[in-house]
């Protein structure tokens, strides 16, 4: 297990997060974060953060990458967090589909897509959900039917992340229908201006919107294709375990409760109880233990051993302390600095409002704790 860092990652670190703290970013930083509902475009800042080379430093040096190691990408990601870069950009483009296309993706697709991304010009957005799919991704119904050396796609994604301002979509849909559940689904990479593409924004409570994403028989060409026909789930299936090192939550859940104890400072001695000292105790020890366990899923990942199992835990303990904390620190803030909208009320305030949706994507809690129950079961089995 591991509990540090080597000397070269720690003088990396240094760099990284001085480069972040340039006034430069902080400035570019402060303008793509979101507050009150009103959501901006975040690409110039992460054009910036390509052009800094900062994105991809783990990817291969001809895809635009630094040739770094994942332990390094997983440092940036915790420096680009902490400086109060919002990584939604970062998570979907960069963590999701372009490490579904370095999983699976052909050398032409590679060429294709991913310097771009590294650049910061280019950004991908998620479509697996469906409406009353819910976190059964064998429940899609969306249908990719051959079109000559294509696919036409038709069917309805929802509850993506940034999709208006992106160009490129990861898109689960069925190949062969009535193969089964969890057979005939196939990825494609779909592009989001084409025709018959409509994004429309779904009403929500927090800063980042959500999307529903009607897809009417929109021509996707055979190259397009991300891994074998018909193969999507076990695709899937990996790269949802990769996505799920709990290394994100930890950092909003890190982030938030700094944001309390700011809010704390700011009310003075009065405002900090025995109870609440207490507490924050609590919720440090918990943040440790919770960074242990993302970079336990973390360092498999590097050595290529991806255990589903441990990334259901670091994601349902990452998540649910993420909850915790959003909920406990809503009521610190005082009506003063509420009213004020000072840098940490606005935090919480917007924590409050994203908390509820952190333990439901990615899988939900639920579905993380039947993931631990049934290797329960298969251990009891073997005794």
């Amino acid at each position: 297990m591991r509990f540090g860092f080597t000397e070269e990652q720690e003088r990396f670190r240094a760099d990284v997060r001085k480069t972040l703290r340039s006034a430069e970013v902080q400035a570019a930083a402060a303008a793509a974060t979101g507050a009150y509902g009103v959501e901006p475009d975040g690409r110039p800042l992460y054009r910036m953060l390509g052009e800094l080379g900062l994105l991809t430093v783990h990817w291969p040096v001809e895809y635009g990458g630094r040739g770094r190691s994942p332990a390094d990408a997983a440092i940036v990601a915790e420096e680009l967090v902490r400086a109060g870069v919002p990584d939604t950009f970062h998570v979907n483009t960069v963590q999701i589909v372009g490490q579904f296309l370095l999983m699976a993706g052909s050398d032409e697709q590679k060429r294709r897509y991913l310097p771009a991304i590294a650049r910061g010009e280019s950004f991908a957005s998620v479509l697996y959900t469906e409406p009353d799919a819910g976190s059964d991704l064998g429940a899609l119904r969306a249908v990719a039917e051959p079109d000559g050396d294509g696919y036409r796609i038709t069917g309805t994604k929802v509850f993506s992340l940034k999709t208006r301002f992106v160009d490129l979509g990861l898109c689960a849909a069925r190949t062969t229908p009535g193969a089964g559940k969890y057979q005939g689904i196939s990825l494609f990479l779909v592009d989001m201006r084409a025709p018959g593409v409509t994004v429309s924004t779904i009403p929500g409570v927090g800063d980042e919107h959500f999307h529903r994403v009607d897809l009417d028989a929109v021509a996707v060409p055979g190259t397009n294709l991300l891994g074998p026909r018909d193969e999507g789930w076990p695709l899937l299936n990996e790269a949802l375990a990769i996505e799920r090192t709990g290394l994100d939550y930890h950092l909003k859940a890190e982030r938030w409760l700094d944001a309390a104890l700011e809010a704390l400072a700011d009310g003075g001695p009065e405002s900090v109880s025995d109870g609440r000292l207490e507490q924050i105790g609590r919720w440090h020890g918990m943040l440790t233990a919770d960074h242990v366990l993302a970079w336990e899923v973390l360092t498999g990942i590097a050595a290529d051993r991806v255990d589903q199992v441990s990334t259901a835990v670091a994601k349902y303990h990452s998540s649910e302390l993420a909850q915790s904390i959003a909920v406990w620190a809503a009521g610190i803030p005082s009506p003063e600095q509420r009213a004020n909208r000072t840098g940490a009320a606005t935090t919480l305030e917007s924590a409050y409002r994203e908390a509820p949706g952190l333990t439901l994507s990615a899988g939900t809690s639920e579905v993380m704790l039947q993931i631990m129950a049934a290797s329960l079961d298969s251990i009891g089995q073997e005794d």
